[in-house]
C-alpha cells in the first residue's frame, strides 16, 4: 500500500493552480480528486485504523527497544572500581526515572510505636523480639513496619519486603493469610538476622479519595501514581526511599554488618531497584518480579515509568547491581486481571492492568541476557542465581534454596531451623489500617506540598528565559526549552521515514462557497494522518491563502467540527466552527487526533510511555505532515497557518504549536487553565486524579511547564484563549490567573496586542465571535 503509482501527480506549482482552478471552475469538481494526489478509497473508520497503525508502529519500537538500550551504556568491565564508575550515569538516571530524588533525613535511630496503653513489643519467641518500627523519610513522610530483633548479635542485616496485599505481620508468620513455608521474614530472623519488615502502599482503595470531594476505587498506589507523575515522582521512588532510609539507619546503627534485602511480588520491584541503587546492599533476592519488561504496558499504570524501555529492562536494572550477588526466584504470584472493582458510591476511575506470574521462559531469558553483558575475560562477572522448580516450575516465595543463598551471600551459615512459636500476647496491638492510612495520606500531603512550591521552581527553571522587547532573543531563549518540551515530556519522535503520498477523495460539494475533501498522508509505516480539507469555491489565479487548522476535542473525528446541522450531537460543542470560517474565505482543514476509542487509545499511551515518548509525540510528527503538506499547496500561504482547537484540540492547541514553530497564530479554547493544578490537587472535583482520563498526565510537567508556560513557547506568535463561564474543565479563577501570567509576558516582550482572552457565558463549547476576529487580524485576512 506505500508504493502507488505516482504519475498522477502534478509537480509544478504553476501547472498545479492552474489545473486546480480550472478543474474548480468546470463545475465538475465533486467528481474529481485534489490535483497532486491519488485516489483514496473509502473506509468504515478510518480512526480505528489510525489507532491499529500506532499500535502496529509502538509494538514494533518496543520490540526494537531491546537492541537500541546498548547505546545508552558503556560499561567498563576492567575491574570492579571502572564499571562501578561506568555504570553510574545510568543509575542517576534509573533515580530520576522513578523520582527517587527528595534528600532524606537523617536516620540516627528508629522510633517505637507504642501508646500509653499498647507496648511496641508486638511479639516475642526464644530467639527474636517483634517490634512495631517508624523512621523518618523526608518531612513529613515516615516508614513504618516492624523489627525482628534477634536476642543475639546479628550476624546480617535483611530488609524484607511482602507484597503490596500482603501485610508485614503475614510475611512474620504473626497474622494469618500466609503460608508457613512462605513466612520468610520469619525464617530469616529464626537464622539469627536482624529484619526489617516495611509495609508497602496496598492495593486497597480505602483512602483514594477525599471525603469533602470524592472517593475513587483507585488502588493506594494509583492514587499516589497519578499525583505524583505529574510532579517527577513516582509510586515506585517513593517505596524506595523508605526502604534507603532504613538503609541509612542499618549503616550507621550496626558498620560493618552486611546488608541484604528481599522481596516477593510488588516488593520484588521495590528491593529490586533499591539494591540498583544502593551499592550498600551486598545482596538481593527477587521474587515473582523478575522477567523481560517487553509488556510493562499491560501492567498495572503505578508501574509505568517514563522511558524505562529506552535504557532499561530488567537485565540492564540487574546490570545496576553486579557484581553484587542477585537470586531471581521464579514464584507465582496473586492474578490481577482487568479493572479494579467497581465500589459502590465511588468514582469508579481507576486504569486496567494485569498481574501474572511471569512465564518461565521469560525469566530465563532475561537472566541470560544480564549474563552477556559481561565478557568471559572480564574481571567483573555477575553472581546471579535464577532459582525455579524442575522444569522451569514455580517455588516460593522464600524457597529453602533461595533463601540459604541469599543468607550465605551475606557470611550466614544457613540452618534448618524448627519453628519458634511467638508469644501472642500483644497481637491485639496491631493496628494494620490506621498504619496504612498514615502511609497513603503522608505521600499524598508531600506531593501537595511539591504543588504548592512548584511555581517557585517552575521560575527557576525558566529563570535563563528574560523578556523583553527583543523578539528574536526570546526565540533564542527560549529554543532549549522547546528542545525539553519535545524530548522530555511530549517525546521526539523521527522525521517522517516514508513520503507523504497524499491521497484524497471529494466528500462535500453541496455547500456554497467551498468543497471538502478527505486526506490521507503516510508518516511511518503504520501511520498515517488524516483530516478533511476545506477548500473556498472563489479562489483566484495565483491567490495564496491564510489556512486555519480547525482540532476537535475527545472522541471527536473531522466531521464533527464541520457539521452544520443544528439537530446534531456535535453541533452544541462545535457549531461547526470550521465550515464557518470556511465561509469566511478561509481555507481549513479539520485533522483528526488521536484521542478517540476509549480506553483502547489510553492503552497506546501506555505503549508509548516506556518508549519517552507519548501519542503527543505522535500527533506531533502527524502534524509536521500536515503542515508540509498544506504548504506545498499553490493556493496556501505557508506563513499564515492558524490553529484553533477546543477541549483535547486545546490541549493540542497548548503542545503542538509550542513545539512546530510554523503555525502562526493558535486559539485554545475550553482548556487553558492551571493544568499542573488541575491534574495534582486533590482538592477540587475538577482535578483529573478523579476522572478517568488516566493517559493525561506527563512526567515532571509540574516542574517545567504549566499553561502559560507553554504559551510562552508560543510567543512572540500571537494567542488566544477562549472560555465559557460553565465549562467544567476549570474555574474562571484558575484560568484567569494562569492567563495573567500569558498577558504579563506579552507586555513584557512589548506585544500586548499579541494576545487576548474571551469570557463568554456558556458552557464548554466553540463561542466563536472574538475568536474569529482574531483569526482575521492575525492570519490578515479581511472579514468579508
Amino acid at each position: 500500500m506505500m508504493k502507488r503509482n505516482h504519475l498522477m501527480r502534478v509537480t509544478h506549482r504553476s501547472c498545479f493552480l492552474s489545473g486546480f482552478i480550472a478543474f474548480l471552475l468546470s463545475g465538475s469538481a465533486f467528481a474529481q480528486l485534489l490535483p497532486g494526489t491519488s485516489p483514496l478509497e473509502p473506509h468504515s473508520d478510518r480512526s480505528a485504523e489510525m489507532r491499529a497503525g500506532f499500535r502496529r508502529y509502538l509494538q514494533r519500537e518496543l520490540t526494537a527497544s531491546i537492541a537500541k538500550r546498548a547505546k545508552n551504556w558503556q560499561r567498563d568491565a576492567a575491574s570492579p572500581e571502572a564499571y562501578h564508575e561506568s555504570i553510574t550515569p545510568n543509575r542517576d538516571r534509573l533515580r530520576r526515572m522513578i523520582g527517587a530524588v527528595d534528600q532524606r533525613l537523617p536516620v540516627p535511630d528508629v522510633e517505637l510505636v507504642a501508646t500509653t496503653t499498647q507496648s511496641a513489643t508486638v511479639a516475642e519467641t526464644s530467639k527474636y523480639v517483634v517490634q512495631r518500627i517508624r523512621w523518618p523519610v523526608f518531612p513529613g513522610v515516615t516508614g513504618e513496619g516492624l523489627l525482628l530483633e534477634p536476642k543475639s548479635r546479628p550476624a546480617a542485616s535483611l530488609i524484607v519486603l511482602p507484597d503490596a496485599d500482603q501485610t508485614p505481620e503475614q510475611i512474620a508468620g504473626l497474622e494469618p493469610g500466609v503460608a508457613q513455608s512462605q513466612q520468610f521474614a520469619r525464617r530469616l530472623a529464626e537464622s539469627g538476622c536482624r529484619v526489617v519488615v516495611p509495609v508497602l502502599v496496598s492495593r486497597q482503595s480505602t483512602w483514594s479519595g477525599h471525603p469533602d470531594v470524592a472517593m475513587t476505587n483507585q488502588p493506594h498506589r494509583e492514587w499516589i501514581y497519578r499525583q505524583a507523575f505529574e510532579m517527577g515522582r513516582h509510586i515506585i521512588g517513593y517505596e524506595v526511599q523508605r526502604v534507603l532510609a532504613i538503609v541509612d539507619w542499618l549503616s550507621h546503627s550496626r558498620p560493618g554488618c552486611p546488608i541484604g534485602i528481599a522481596g516477593y511480588s510488588e516488593g520484588g520491584l521495590i528491593a529490586f531497584y533499591a539494591a540498583a541503587l544502593d551499592v550498600r546492599i551486598k545482596t538481593c533476592l527477587v521474587s515473582g518480579y523478575f522477567q523481560s519488561r517487553q509488556r510493562i504496558w499491560e501492567e498495572p499504570i503505578y508501574r509505568n515509568l517514563f522511558g524505562l524501555l529506552a535504557e532499561f529492562g530488567d537485565a540492564e536494572i540487574a546490570s545496576l547491581i553486579a557484581p553484587r550477588t542477585l537470586v531471581i526466584e521464579h514464584s507465582a504470584i496473586s492474578r490481577i486481571t482487568g479493572l479494579p472493582a467497581t465500589v459502590t458510591g465511588r468514582r469508579n476511575v481507576a486504569a486496567p492492568g494485569k498481574l501474572q506470574t511471569p512465564i518461565f521462559e521469560s525469566v530465563h531469558s532475561e537472566v541470560e541476557r544480564f549474563r552477556s553483558f559481561f565478557p568471559v575475560s572480564g574481571s567483573v562477572q555477575p553472581d546471579v542465581t535464577l532459582i525455579a522448580g524442575q522444569d522451569g516450575t514455580t517455588v516460593g516465595p522464600g524457597s529453602d534454596q533461595a533463601l540459604a543463598k541469599l543468607i550465605q551471600s551475606l557470611g550466614v551459615t544457613p540452618g534448618r531451623a524448627k519453628p519458634d512459636q511467638a508469644d501472642a500476647a500483644h497481637r491485639d496491638a496491631i493496628f494494620v489500617q490506621p498504619r496504612q492510612q498514615r502511609q497513603v495520606e503522608q505521600l499524598v500531603e508531600h506531593i501537595q506540598r511539591l504543588l504548592r512550591y512548584s511555581p517557585q521552581v517552575r521560575a527557576k527553571y525558566w529563570s535563563k528565559a528574560q523578556p523583553s522587547g527583543d523578539l528574536d532573543a526570546w526565540r533564542r531563549q527560549t529554543r532549549s526549552y522547546r528542545d525539553d518540551l519535545h524530548d522530555e515530556v511530549v517525546g521526539r519522535l523521527p522525521k517522517p521515514t516514508v513520503a507523504a503520498d497524499p491521497r484524497s477523495r471529494p466528500i462535500i460539494n453541496d455547500r456554497p462557497h467551498w468543497t471538502g475533501y478527505e486526506v490521507v498522508l503516510d508518516v511511518y509505516p503504520d501511520v498515517f494522518c488524516w483530516g478533511t480539507l476545506l477548500v473556498p469555491k472563489n479562489l483566484k489565479s495565483g491567490e495564496r491563502r491564510p489556512v486555519v487548522v480547525c482540532q476537535h476535542g475527545l472522541e471527536g473525528i473531522p466531521a464533527d467540527v464541520i457539521n452544520e446541522d443544528r439537530e446534531s450531537a456535535a453541533w452544541p460543542v462545535y457549531k461547526g466552527f470550521a465550515a464557518a470560517l470556511a465561509d469566511r474565505g478561509f481555507v481549513v482543514y479539520a485533522p483528526h487526533n488521536f484521542y478517540r476509542g476509549g480506553n483502547e487509545f489510553r492503552l497506546l499511551q501506555r505503549m508509548a510511555h516506556p518508549l519517552k515518548t507519548t501519542l503527543f509525540g505522535l500527533t506531533t510528527a502527524q502534524h509536521g505532515r500536515h503542515l508540509e503538506w498544506l504548504s506545498g499547496l499553490p493556493f496556501v500561504d505557508g506563513n499564515r497557518i492558524g490553529f484553533y482547537g477546543l477541549s483535547y484540540g486545546g490541549n493540542t492547541a497548548m503542545r503542538v504549536p509550542a513545539i512546530l514553530q510554523q503555525y502562526a497564530c493558535v486559539i485554545c479554547s475550553g482548556d487553558f487553565n492551571e493544568w499542573v493544578y488541575k491534574n495534582t490537587t486533590t482538592d477540587a472535583l475538577p482535578s483529573m486524579i478523579y476522572h478517568n482520563v488516566w493517559e493525561v498526565f506527563e512526567w515532571n510537567l509540574g516542574h517545567t511547564f504549566n499553561h502559560s508556560d507553554l504559551a510562552g513557547l508560543i510567543a512572540p506568535r500571537p494567542f488566544m484563549v477562549e472560555r465559557g463561564h460553565d465549562d467544567g474543565v476549570a474555574i474562571d479563577e484558575w484560568v484567569a490567573s494562569e492567563y495573567a501570567r500569558v498577558r504579563r509576558l506579552y507586555a513584557k516582550l512589548r506585544i500586548p496586542d499579541a494576545t487576548e482572552i474571551e469570557f463568554f457565558n456558556g458552557p464548554h463549547a466553540i463561542h466563536g465571535e472574538g475568536t474569529y476576529r482574531f483569526l482575521h487580524r492575525h492570519l490578515k485576512w479581511p472579514e468579508q
